[in-house]
Formats: structure tokens, C-alpha cells, sequence
């Protein structure tokens, strides 16, 4: 079949609009919905895959920079829907049988803004991005736009979770933090970004089973929060671990607290992960990209098997 997904290409909203598009074309079958809109008014969508009872969430781009990772799930969700089509199967796994057991949920883009700020889609003569300029001039050692991770206003969104968010202000307004930046501000409280506000209320709604946060860089996979400890959590981890080639790590204390993944931990008590694809400096070069996929196409369909 003919290719969707560029994988050679900047991830600009309007772009990632038109694969969104081409993809319900090509898979009539797929289920799109709009989660929550942006600052700026954009289109936060989830998209679909599956009629099981188990649900899974996926998630990428909740750093504006590390949109590399919504390329990832666009790829992800055109090759698990072309499998499912053609009734074939991804390492051995027999896709149409998962489809039947397990929903998918995919995330694609948590950041839209904050993507376009770094991709080049934003109007540089529009309040947003003069704001975001604005913003970035009181952190000049942070490379503007390069350096963005942070949703429009400046809040970064998965710092913005209600689980240690108390702990994660104190840790990072010792680091000087203290206001509105292009990365590590948590925010004037807990899901005051409505960016975050729609994946906690969309996760609340579908009571996944299992989490996936798709972030760069440094080939790890994060599985624990505070003392949770969920069955099968680091079980389900080494087997990420085995199959991706990544390491399975705690998360560093400095960036332990107030991620969707904390929060997911904390309040079902089930399984969740932060993956960090890719090696380098965000935001990674899309010459990376073949690498990435290849490392992670088999680590989220060992997911999904195991969810």
C-alpha cells in the first residue's frame, strides 16, 4: 500500500491535521474524537483502535520539542491498522485477535501549540508566539524555539498532573522555575493547563488498564512512582525492557513527581511508563526516526499484548 505517514518531515499541526485525515480515509474503521482544545484553540484528538474491554492509552508530544514522538504514533497507528486490515500479523502477533481484546487509545500531539512554536507553524507575528518570545527572554541560557518543551503559556504540561505536584514546585522553583518558561514550570496549580486537563479527564473517563507517555531522549523506560507498586508493573517493564533494547530505570528524583505517569500510577494503582526514545539533544533530528520506530514498534504492541 501506498505510504501515509512522511516520516521526513517536520510535525507541524496543519500536517499532523491532514494525516489524521488521511488516515480515517485510508481506515474507515478507525475512531477519532476531539479530547480538549489547546491555549490556542486547537484540536487535542485521541485516536482509536479496537473493540476490547482492556484499554490502553498511548501518548506523545507532551513537550513541544520531543514531537518526534507524535511522528512515531502516526507511523504506529498506520501499521497496526494496515495489519488489522489485511489480516496480518507485527512480530508474530495476530492483530486482528488483539483488536478484538484490547482498545488502543493513541495521544498522538498533548502539545499542539507548543509543537507549532518549534516546527515552524505558527504565525511569528501573532500574540501567541511574541508571548512565547516574550517568555523565553528570561531564560536566555534556553534556546528559543529549539529548547521548548512547554505548552504556549509556558507551563509545562507534564509537570502540571495532580500527583507530588507540590513536590515537583518545590524542586523546581529551587532550580528558579518560579514563573511561566519555556520548560520545568509546574504551573499556578495542578491542571491549570487545559492541555493537561484533557488527558486527565479523557484517562478518567476510559479507565485504561495500562500507560504509555512517549517523551525524548536517552533509550529508558521509567515505571515507578513514589511506592506504588502495581502487580505486574515491573514484570510488564522487563519485558519493554527485552523486546525494545531500552533500559528500565527509576525516574530521577529532580523529574519524579506531577507527570501523567505519576498521576496514572498513583490513582489506579495500575501499570504505567515513560519511554524515552531516541539518544541526543531535543529536539532529535529526524534522521533518528527509522531507529526510534524500529526500537519501539515491538516495545507497544508488547504492551498491548500484556496489557
Amino acid at each position: 500500500m501506498e505510504r501515509i505517514i512522511e516520516t521526513n518531515r517536520l510535525c507541524t499541526y496543519d500536517y499532523f491535521t491532514k494525516c489524521i485525515c488521511k488516515l480515517k480515509e485510508a481506515f474507515p474503521f478507525l475512531n477519532l474524537s476531539v479530547i480538549g482544545k489547546s491555549v490556542m484553540g486547537k484540536d487535542i484528538y485521541a485516536i482509536n483502535m479496537g473493540c476490547g474491554e482492556r484499554k490502553i492509552m498511548v501518548n506523545g508530544a507532551h513537550h513541544a520539542n520531543e514531537w518526534i514522538t507524535t511522528v512515531l504514533l502516526l507511523k504506529f497507528i498506520e501499521n497496526y491498522c494496515d495489519a488489522y486490515k489485511n489480516n496480518c500479523s507485527i512480530f508474530g502477533e495476530c492483530i486482528e485477535r488483539m483488536w478484538k481484546t484490547k482498545t488502543v487509545s493513541i495521544v498522538p500531539l498533548v502539545n499542539p501549540d507548543g509543537a507549532d512554536l518549534v516546527c515552524g507553524g505558527m504565525d511569528t507575528n501573532s500574540i501567541y508566539y511574541k508571548n512565547a518570545m516574550k517568555i523565553s527572554s528570561d531564560f536566555p541560557n534556553i534556546p528559543f524555539p529549539d529548547g521548548w518543551k512547554a505548552n504556549i503559556e509556558g507551563c509545562d504540561l507534564n509537570l502540571n498532573y495532580p500527583a507530588g505536584w507540590s513536590n515537583a514546585k518545590k524542586i523546581k522553583y529551587e532550580m528558579g522555575y518560579t514563573k511561566n518558561a519555556p520548560k520545568n514550570y509546574v504551573g499556578d496549580s495542578p491542571l491549570c493547563a487545559p492541555e493537561a486537563k484533557a488527558m486527565y479527564n479523557y484517562s478518567v473517563y476510559n479507565s485504561f488498564c495500562l500507560s504509555l507517555s512517549y517523551h525524548t531522549q536517552g533509550k529508558v523506560i521509567y515505571w515507578k512512582y513514589s511506592d506504588f507498586l502495581p502487580e505486574e508493573s515491573e514484570r510488564i517493564g522487563k519485558e519493554l525492557e527485552s523486546v525494545s533494547g531500552y533500559s528500565l530505570d527509576i525516574t530521577p528524583v529532580e523529574s519524579g513527581f506531577a507527570g501523567y505517569k505519576d498521576w496514572f500510577i498513583s490513582n489506579y494503582n495500575l501499570p504505567g511508563y515513560t519511554v524515552e526514545a531516541g539518544e541526543g539533544e531535543n529536539p532529535l533530528p529526524l534522521s533518528q526516526f527509522d531507529e526510534i520506530y524500529k526500537d519501539n514498534e515491538k516495545l507497544i504492541i508488547t504492551a498491548i499484548k500484556l496489557a
